[in-house]
């Protein structure tokens, strides 16, 4: 059996879903520092993804990047969305999803029964359609990195995150299942779980008030080693879309600092 050829940075086209902010823009300035020079970026907010974009830009004026809008929900976007960034970059060889949608831990029975399918088909599905899309362009060309980016309430039971952990735990299982279905075809699937992180919308919004507060002031007195960054996931993101994480596939890694182990 002939080893894939995985590709350096500075040969490889990057798609960031969610790359806007947080960890998804943090991971976009990490491929242009590491040498990639094609990247597009995907997110639902016209406004906000140009400024990404040019933000990433100016790190390399010669780079083309893109920004492509889209609603990430909605498989047929979804598809358009990937087809417009292999138009644009000619390749599609790594892949991060960074889609998380906006959530507010609360206990099971306080839950509308009537918000499990949204919550559920939000939290779970953009990262299934984005595989999904990708996957042909990458058989295509005979390799690739996918990145998922989920949560540690895959791993770890977590008060508040019933609902929102079955999610996450289908987008874990999902990686790890389409891992041994893609590698046969020189394809990379892996997934992050993290937990809080510092610094972004999602972090802003748990520690206000109430019971996600004390849930997640209490997560980040357990991080001996510091409440991760986008920085600190986007390092993670940049080695498992390069050649250094060419036979590491089907993994799901959590980077917490100390929150919890598994």
């Amino acid at each position: 059996m002939s080893t894939p050829t995985v590709k350096s940075y500075e040969d490889s086209a990057v798609v960031i879903a969610g790359g806007s902010s947080g960890v998804g823009l943090a991971s976009a300035q990490k491929f242009l520092e590491a040498g990639v020079t094609r990247v597009a970026l995907v997110s639902r907010n016209p406004e906000r993804g140009q400024a990404a974009r040019d933000r990433v830009a100016a790190l390399n004026p010669q780079a083309n990047v893109v920004f492509l809008p889209a609603d990430l929900d909605h498989p047929q976007q979804v598809q358009e969305a990937v087809t417009a960034a292999h138009d644009r970059l000619g390749a599609i060889d790594v892949l991060v999803s960074s889609v998380a949608a906006s959530y507010r831990p609360e206990l099971l029975h306080t839950i509308d029964p009537e918000d499990f399918v949204s919550i559920i088909n939000r939290q779970a599905l953009p990262p299934m359609y984005l595989t999904r899309a990708v996957l042909p362009l990458m058989q295509a060309q005979g390799g690739g990195s996918i990145i998922n980016i989920a949560s540690d309430a895959a791993k770890v039971p977590t008060p508040g995150e019933t609902v929102l952990g079955a999610a996450m735990a289908a987008i874990t299982m999902f990686t790890r299942t389409a891992a041994m279905e893609a590698k046969r075809n020189g394809i990379r699937v892996n997934a992050l779980t993290p937990s809080l992180i510092a610094g972004t919308p999602t972090a802003d919004r748990v520690l206000t008030d109430g019971f996600s507060k004390t849930l997640f002031e209490k997560a980040s007195r357990m991080a001996h080693l510091g409440v991760a960054e986008p920085d600190d996931l986007a390092e993670m993101v940049l080695f498992l879309g390069g050649p250094g994480a060419a036979r590491l596939t089907g993994q799901v890694i959590s980077v917490n600092g100390g929150i919890s182990a598994g």
